[in-house]
């Protein structure tokens, strides 16, 4: 992992378009397009030998004819041509290249390497990075470089993607785009032959313009260096994340796209949350999520009180927030009792507090006062239907007036039509505000799941007992035993267990049984009851072939 020359690939000086072409629609006509409509303001050459100029811009024959070395090249030729090409451009002076051009996984040279490994070999002698290849390019609005081939330019924000997937990519910027959502970078990173995940990060993680980073992943290669540099850039901003390859079908399509293993998900979602890494499951909840731990105050607690002026939308928040492993706040004697001081008779005496369709600004106003006050309560969600009675807008000034709280706040404005001016003035306060139960809920939640998440990267993990001595020895003749026999690819349940044996970690005393009378015999010895499981290499998943007893 290292940030070396990524500078190249993101803030240029100038910028090269190898292949570039005036044919409508072809990727070298794109991404020419793109960079002179981005505005970028170091100079961009074309090079192509089949034309003078391109879309006004002198062409060159070739790389070498170029009157300087660019900092950035984009490559767009044919996939033989790559190699060479990064040779060249590597001579000339340049650090950093965008390939587009998408190269064949299994298809070899002569020297037995495929283009990726040619192309990064050509590359290695002059410390040029490399972005892609199979990829839609980067977009730096801030520096008015769009050097892809993507359909529409990223507007200026504060949010950097980056994505594996082409196609995500291109759905994410058009949903963005749509929703006024800009980003600071926009990557997509494609095969991951040079430039990873980690790289990226850790480059993002100190660039100040940069309040949140956002993940698309279907697997990592470099898992130590992913882990090194997520965990150093979530400790400065929120790093946010959506796998792909969750079922077992996912991940062996993920597989087939990027080349590298997915990895079991139960795995990767714990390293997420060592890593203080935020997981999410959808495209618009990424963006959600990402907005509320920025504009939110920061969870200091998991207990959730819910002010509403209707029980039923209460109810809906209370069942979404136990689905999602949420805490519903109790409220203590001391509490009810100042809120039984200014509220109706008529109130639900319990949290969700129910203040009655006919709630003024002012009982939202006393309501949060009492609650505010409780020990018990560490955030508070505020909903609101639109009744004939009250008021939309005075409820939210009430909000507004009390957002200076020590505690999190979170609204929910029920509705559509009559309650959007009200919508627009806590948004332009700054507090965050959702359009269902369930929306708000889950707004909660990933604030919960980030702070827990973000405590446990600050722990300091146990020292191991002094005592302890790893039998590193019996650990690689396992491994060694396993690598020989050449399948399956994972270990038996038997040979990974004598791994963690060796490493001091307790396991289920497992045996063996070639027979069922040795099976018994075994049985007998273990103690009863006793589980009978099939071995084979041909068998994955156990229970599928009623291999469990």
């Amino acid at each position: 992992m290292t940030v070396r020359h990524l500078e190249k690939l993101f803030n240029p000086g100038s910028v090269a378009v190898i292949g570039a072409t005036n044919r409508k629609g072809a990727v070298g006509q794109l991404v020419m397009r793109n960079l002179l409509e981005g505005e970028f303001a170091g100079p961009i050459m074309p090079v192509n030998p089949g034309h003078k100029s391109i879309a006004g811009v002198l062409a060159y024959p070739d790389v070498a004819s170029l009157p300087d070395a660019p900092d950035l090249a984009v490559i767009c030729t044919p996939q033989a041509t790559v190699p060479s090409l990064i040779a060249e451009l590597g001579e000339r002076g340049t650090r950093a290249a965008v390939v587009v051009t998408a190269c064949p996984k299994f298809e070899k040279d002569a020297k037995g390497r495929t283009l990726a490994e040619a192309m990064i070999e050509a590359a290695k002698p002059f410390g040029l990075r490399i972005l892609g290849p199979n990829c839609i390019g980067v977009l730096v609005p801030g520096a008015g470089l769009n050097a892809s081939f993507a359909h529409l330019a990223a507007k200026q924000g504060k949010i950097a993607f980056l994505s594996q997937s082409g196609a995500l990519c291109t759905a994410v910027l058009d949903w963005a785009t749509a929703h006024g959502i800009g980003f600071s970078h926009f990557v997509s990173l494609g095969d991951c032959a040079d430039v990873e995940f980690g790289d990226v990060i850790d480059y993002l993680g100190s660039v100040p313009g940069t309040n949140a980073i956002l993940l698309y992943i279907e697997s990592i290669r470099q898992r130590r260096n992913f882990m090194s540099a997520a965990r150093a850039a979530a400790r400065n901003k929120p790093v946010l994340v959506i796998k792909a390859g969750r079922m077992a079908e996912g991940a062996k399509a993920a597989t087939s796209h990027t080349g590298a293993l997915a990895g079991t998900d139960a795995v990767f979602d714990a390293a997420i949350r060592r890593a203080g890494m935020l997981r999410v499951y959808e495209v618009e909840e990424l963006f959600e999520a990402a907005e509320t731990i920025h504009r939110a105050r920061p969870v200091t607690g998991e207990r959730l009180a819910i002010v509403t002026n209707g029980g039923g939308i209460g109810v809906m928040a209370v069942d979404d927030l136990i689905e999602m492993g949420g805490r519903l706040a109790e409220l203590s004697p001391a509490t009810v009792a100042a809120l039984d001081k200014v509220l109706p008779a008529t109130w639900s005496k319990a949290n969700p507090v129910d203040i009655i369709g006919d709630a003024p600004g002012e009982r939202y106003s006393a309501a949060f006062d009492a609650l505010f006050a409780a020990d018990g309560v560490d955030a508070v969600l505020v909903m609101h239907a639109p009744t004939a009675t009250a008021s939309s807008l005075d409820a939210a000034r009430a909000v507004i007036a009390a957002a200076g709280t020590r505690k999190t706040l979170l609204t929910n404005w029920v509705g559509e039509q009559a309650v959007a001016p009200a919508r627009r003035m806590l948004n332009d306060a700054g507090i965050p505000t959702y359009g269902t139960p369930r929306e708000a809920v889950r707004a909660f939640m990933h604030m919960v799941n980030y702070h827990r998440n973000q405590a446990t990267l600050m722990e300091t993990p146990p020292t191991a007992p002094i005592e302890f001595t790893p039998d590193t020895v019996a650990a690689r003749q396992v491994v060694k035993a396993a690598l020989k026999s050449g399948i399956p690819a994972t270990m038996s349940e038997p040979e990974a267990k004598a791994v963690l044996q060796a490493y001091g970690i307790p396991v289920v005393a497992t045996r063996i049984a070639r027979t069922p009378d040795e099976a018994a015999e075994i049985a007998e010895g273990l103690g009863f009851p006793a589980a009978v499981k099939v071995l084979s290499p041909d068998v994955t998943h156990k229970t599928d072939v009623g291999g469990v007893h």
